[in-house]
């Protein structure tokens, strides 16, 4: 459905820091209202969210990328390809038989585009659910996480890693991005899931440093079998190529993926949580390998840290330390995203505000501090500087477990190298 002449169409992601071109993100909907304290921790939240406020931060940060890049939205999306009788039919059959609830799926198929995209994110009522908090209201299940654009799919290059989740709650998200890369961007994808069973990936984990250099976590959602698949992938396509992996505690569950600690900023800069570099506190003993394809042959070193493995393939990073230089407030900013950062641009990044040691760390690092409410009521203009840090309030968003990153899909960057 893309047409050829639209750049924002293309799948191109060579690196973080690349300006970005386009991106997807989803509106947090009334799915985040659908969480309990109970079922709260099956949905991989600590805590439930509060929507008002949700939809306030939501709007400040959303409209930053629409003054900077075409903005793709999920349910947007999802409502056109809908419109196709086959697409329709394929997403409703597969999303009830992954819930198991095939009896809604004739009923489902009747329903408008636009309310059947609304029921394939938020879910849909057991028919006379009576208000019994011990059971279970939906039947086809709400997609609590879909806001968090990243984890289900990867842009890599010219192609979409479609992500092998590692909980059941999140696996029909990768079945709609599916059907969005496939048939509204016409991409090709990956799925290691259909290389061997086991393997597992998320997009939190997956960095491109550039068009021969992958940074990938591996941890308690990304394992050894996934980053084979990748690194068994490109030995086939490719003379040579690396693949740094830092190994990541599997708790607690703010160290979930790799950009919870560790984003590019620039070329020359990045974020770093600083017991994950002195592989202190719960980094001790977690290994640092670098992966080397050479004409097909693999081979791997470890190396003291991160910095050390980039500095080996001829990246020179200096860190910014997530909470600054006090390790108490490292761990309280880091809880919260405080390394979790997004580039629009090289040495353009967007990250929560509430994370104060951490944008006072960037503004002695050279980052001019913006505030997205100056940026959305045309007050401040983010082409006027040459490197800055766009800073959102982020009171409910952060208890969802994720930031900047973690909710947006890059579609299309500039090539930087």
């Amino acid at each position: 459905m893309s047409t050829e002449n639209d750049k924002t169409n293309k799948i191109n992601v060579t690196s973080e820091i690349g300006r970005l071109n386009a991106v997807l993100l989803h509106r947090p909907g009334r799915e985040i209202e659908r969480m309990t304290p109970q079922n709260a921790a099956h949905a991989l939240y600590s805590d439930i969210l509060n929507k008002p406020i949700v939809d306030n931060e939501y709007a400040n940060f959303c409209g930053v990328f629409e003054r900077w890049a075409k903005v793709y939205y999920v349910k947007d999306l999802l409502q056109e390809l809908l419109n196709d009788n086959a697409i329709r039919e394929f997403l409703v059959c597969e999303s009830c038989k992954i819930d198991g609830c095939v009896s809604l799926i004739d009923d489902l198929l009747q329903h408008s585009s636009e309310q059947l995209a609304t029921e394939l994110i938020e879910g849909v009522e057991i028919p006379g659910w009576k208000g019994d908090s011990e059971s279970d209201r939906y039947s086809l299940k709400p997609l609590y996480n879909l806001f968090f654009t990243r984890d289900a799919s990867s842009s890599v290059f010219d192609r979409v890693l479609l992500n092998s989740m590692s909980f059941s709650v999140r696996k029909r998200e990768t079945l709609i991005y599916k059907t969005i890369f496939e048939r509204y961007f016409n991409c090709q994808t990956l799925n290691a899931l259909e290389w061997n069973a086991d393997a597992r990936t998320e997009g939190g984990d997956v960095h491109i440093a550039n068009n021969d250099l992958l940074c990938i976590g591996e941890g308690i959602r990304t394992n050894a079998k996934g980053i084979e698949y990748l690194a068994n992938t490109f030995a086939k396509e490719r003379p040579k190529f690396n693949i740094i992996v830092q190994e990541l505690p599997f708790e607690p569950e703010s160290f979930i993926h790799l950009d919870m600690v560790f984003t590019f900023l620039s070329r020359s800069q990045c974020m770093a949580y600083e017991p994950m570099i002195k592989k202190t506190g719960n980094f001790a003993g977690k290994a640092t390998t670098l992966i080397s394809i050479d004409n097909g042959k693999i081979s791997y070193t470890t190396y003291d840290n991160i910095l050390q493995a980039l500095h080996s393939v001829g990246w020179d990073m200096e860190p910014v330390f997530c909470g600054g230089s006090d390790p108490w407030m490292q761990q309280r900013e880091q809880w919260h995203s405080g390394a979790n950062f997004f580039a629009l641009g090289e040495g353009k990044i967007i990250g929560y505000r509430r994370n104060r040691n951490t944008i006072e760390a960037l503004d002695r690092a050279g980052f001019n501090v913006l505030y997205a409410e100056d940026i959305c009521s045309g007050k401040t203009k983010m082409d006027d500087y040459e490197k800055f840090v766009v800073t959102f309030a982020g009171s409910e968003l952060p208890r969802g477990g994720g930031g900047a990153r973690c909710m947006t899909m890059p579609i299309n960057r500039c090539d930087i190298f």
